[in-house]
């Protein structure tokens, strides 16, 4: 299943300046399977980033860019290439081994077995998959985060902008309760249900398409213990009265998909609608916010 829908993939690419780096590749992550940053000339002063999608609809990538665009005053080209994907698929199956995060998670592709790892949650992906699968600093952040407030009572759950499933699969295995992971991409809400039936949790994770928080599933489960949402920094602003909403009295929202520079915007975003922040985590240039509704 996995194999055929890798069948048609291409890379889509910018050269920018070093200090448009982080913006554009935070463009191109939520839309990609992987993404790599490399330079584009010898002395530094250029960069190339590129990502493999799958080839359709590009308008929400576009978006994106539109973004980058507006934040680093960097317009550019989006260039594409032709990607052969049984070649793609043979280098990320090399280059994805076993990841430790935190103290609590191990990420395993697949095809490296299921041997338990005392003392961690082993949560297996298919290796194919890419995106969500541990590597980016905002999905290790959301990990590291979430094992430390593991310890509440957490009885409802939302993973909204699932893409994977891995931080449903996480608190799942971890917490044993019931899981809604919603998203956006038929894909991604399909590639949940299976990661999730890979890893004995399709009792616990329930996954559904939707907009966010006007998802009807969404709205019937609120409020939330917990939300995850592991975006971008924009939407994750114009989104904070809703997630203030859905959030229950007590409960963590966990913030993530921010560059850095982002996280004082978001913050406050959320400090208006009287939401305090618990701890940041930092994973090289990913910013992790976790906030408290009293």
């Amino acid at each position: 299943m996995i194999q055929a829908r890798i069948a048609k993939l291409e890379t889509v690419f910018v050269v920018v300046p070093r200090a448009a780096i982080d913006p554009y590749e935070a463009a191109l992550a939520p839309h990609c399977r992987t993404v790599g940053v490399f330079e584009a000339v010898d002395d530094g002063s250029f960069w190339r980033i590129e990502g493999v999608r799958e080839i359709g609809d590009d308008s929400e990538l576009r978006v994106s860019l539109m973004l980058a665009e507006m934040m680093s005053g960097v317009s550019v080209e989006l260039g594409r290439e032709e990607t052969d994907s049984e070649g793609w698929l043979a280098r990320v199956l090399a280059a994805f081994p076993e990841q430790a995060i935190g103290k609590r998670f191990v990420i395993r592709g697949t095809h490296l077995g299921r041997a338990r790892v005392p003392g961690r949650a082993l949560l297996s992906i298919d290796a194919g998959l890419a995106f969500g699968s541990g590597e980016h600093g905002s999905t290790r952040g959301c990990l590291r985060a979430f094992e430390r407030i593991a310890y509440l009572k957490q009885r409802r759950i939302l993973d909204l902008g699932c893409g994977s499933g891995i931080l449903a699969m996480g608190a799942a295995s971890l917490l044993h309760r019931p899981v809604l992971a919603v998203d956006i991409d038929p894909w991604s809400v399909r590639v949940t249900r299976e990661n999730a039936k890979q890893n004995n949790l399709q009792n616990l994770i329930k996954s559904r398409l939707g907009t966010g928080l006007a998802n009807r599933d969404v709205r019937g489960a609120r409020p939330f213990d917990l939300i995850f949402a592991n975006i971008l920094a924009r939407p994750l602003c114009k989104m904070a009265r809703d997630m203030a909403i859905a959030c229950a009295p007590g409960g963590r929202i966990i913030l993530a998909g921010l560059l850095n520079t982002q996280a004082n915007m978001v913050l406050t975003a959320y400090r208006r609608q009287g939401l305090v922040k618990a701890f940041a985590l930092r994973e090289g240039s990913w910013t992790t916010l976790v906030l408290h509704k009293r």
